[in-house]
């Protein structure tokens, strides 16, 4: 549907990119104590460099570090001692699995904040900048339901809470435009796994509640620039939930008052249901009711095979059918690596992974140009016409 409003069709990257052979070799060198921690600084500021300017020129109105100076999206709050290896997290398809850290000593307080790479960064560009943040859900399954001795699970989900709001916080300070919550948790949350005994469908609500709460602690405008990441997840080329129905997903998911979604679609069997369900939900809430921003997934990190702009463009403008146009944007299905250390198997190396990522980036940059022109919009891509 075209609306014939003057809106920009926002585009911008999840989070994550494959981190470069050498930083990889470098961090495990560093663990062995066979290179310093100045060289190791060395490595992480060369990756976040080239990332910056490779994303650059692939035209994105938007750009993000690619989260090269972190082990991963769940733990780099977390200094050594803080906590220990907890349960499964989730059992990917290959069969391989990741952990959820363990809370060792109360209270949760974070060592380290997205923040402090927004503000690396802001001293590298003066380019719009995108930070992706931990999830308070994610964080709630590094304390069991008894708690830790004189630390209640009360106590512990209000830190959860407080830590993760003063984490955003602290990246729209430190120059942020965008924020988004990695909610990769809220799909898996709906299987039944005996290997990860968290998941089952009660775990959403709580989840959702946690989310709705963070929100509640930020202003208006700071909750109008922050969105919430849904996708079935991507480790060494392999989700952890695509068997999951959306169906059951996306009517609860938009119970959260996010300002935007970035929502996984193109690795979906059907990408235009994902659009029919979303804009099933929102229609049904009128004209009063609060209706956010949709960022659809037009890439597939986990597949090596190259998107063109023209599928981007189509994908989009078929979405429009369904999410009216004012509200639609574009995003990849996923970040293209939430774990530094990823063989990306399914591509070969991490380089040539990194390569097809900025390649990927372009064609969804170029592509939701492209759409915006058919849509009637204007559009925020740098050389777009």
């Amino acid at each position: 549907m075209t609306t014939g409003v003057s809106q920009p069709l926002h585009t911008e990257p999840v989070g994550s990119l494959p981190r470069p052979a050498a930083l990889q070799r470098a961090v495990l060198e560093a663990e062995l104590g066979l290179v310093s921690a100045e060289a190791l600084a060395e490595a992480q500021d060369a990756a976040v460099a080239e990332t910056l300017q490779r994303m650059a020129e692939t035209g994105s109105p938007i750009l993000s570090d690619g989260e090269q100076r972190r082990a991963s999206f769940a733990t780099y709050f977390l200094d050594q001692g803080d906590a220990s290896e907890g349960p499964v997290f989730a059992v990917f398809a290959d069969g391989h699995h990741r952990v959820v850290p363990r809370l060792l000593r109360a209270p949760l307080r974070y060592r380290v904040w997205a923040a402090d790479d927004v503000k690396k960064a802001r001293a590298l560009t003066d380019a719009p900048l995108k930070q992706a943040v931990i999830s308070p859900s994610m964080l709630s399954l590094m304390v069991p339901e008894s708690g830790l001795a004189g630390y209640t699970r009360a106590e512990f989900l209000d830190d959860v809470v407080a830590q993760c709001a003063e984490d955003i916080r602290r990246s729209f300070a430190a120059g942020a435009s965008r924020v988004s919550i990695d909610f990769t948790e809220g799909r898996l949350a709906l299987r039944t796994d005996l290997r990860a005994p968290w998941a089952g469908p009660s775990a959403l609500a709580g989840f959702i509640d946690l989310v709705n709460r963070v929100l509640d602690e930020l202003t208006p405008e700071q909750r109008a620039a922050t969105g919430v990441h849904t996708c079935p997840g991507n480790d060494r080329d392999s989700a952890h939930s695509a068997d999951v129905d959306y169906a059951k997903l996306i009517p609860e998911l938009l119970q959260i008052e996010a300002g935007y979604f970035l929502v996984q679609a193109a690795s979906e069997e059907d990408p235009q249901r994902v659009a029919a369900l979303i804009g099933s939900q929102l229609s049904a809430r009128g004209e009063t009711g609060h209706l956010p921003h949709i960022l659809l997934g037009v890439t597939d990190p986990t597949n090596p095979k190259l998107e063109t702009p023209e599928e981007v463009r189509d994908q989009l403008v078929k979405a429009s059918r369904f999410i009216p146009a004012n509200l639609l944007g574009s995003t990849d299905d996923c970040g293209f690596s939430p774990y530094l250390i990823d063989d990306k198997p399914r591509h070969g190396s991490p380089d040539f992974a990194r390569d097809v990522a900025f390649s990927k980036i372009a064609a969804r940059v170029r592509g939701t140009a492209l759409a915006a022109e058919v849509l009637g919009l204007t559009s925020e891509t740098v050389g777009a016409s």
